[in-house]
C-alpha cells in the first residue's frame, strides 16, 4: 500500500475529530496540528 500525502481536506477532518473527542489520542498528542503543518508543506511542494 502506497503513502498518501496529507492535504488540507484530510487535516481538516483530523482537526474536527480532535474537537469532537478532546480526550482522544489524536487531540491529546497534537496530531491535528502536525497534520495541518504537513498539509501546508505538501501544498508548497505540490505547486512546483
Amino acid at each position: 500500500m502506497g503513502k498518501t500525502s496529507m492535504d488540507h481536506e484530510a487535516a481538516d477532518r483530523t482537526a474536527q475529530a480532535a474537537e469532537r473527542h478532546p480526550d482522544s489520542a489524536t487531540a491529546q498528542g497534537g496530531f491535528d496540528d502536525r497534520a495541518a503543518e504537513a498539509a501546508d508543506r505538501n501544498e508548497t511542494t505540490d505547486d512546483d
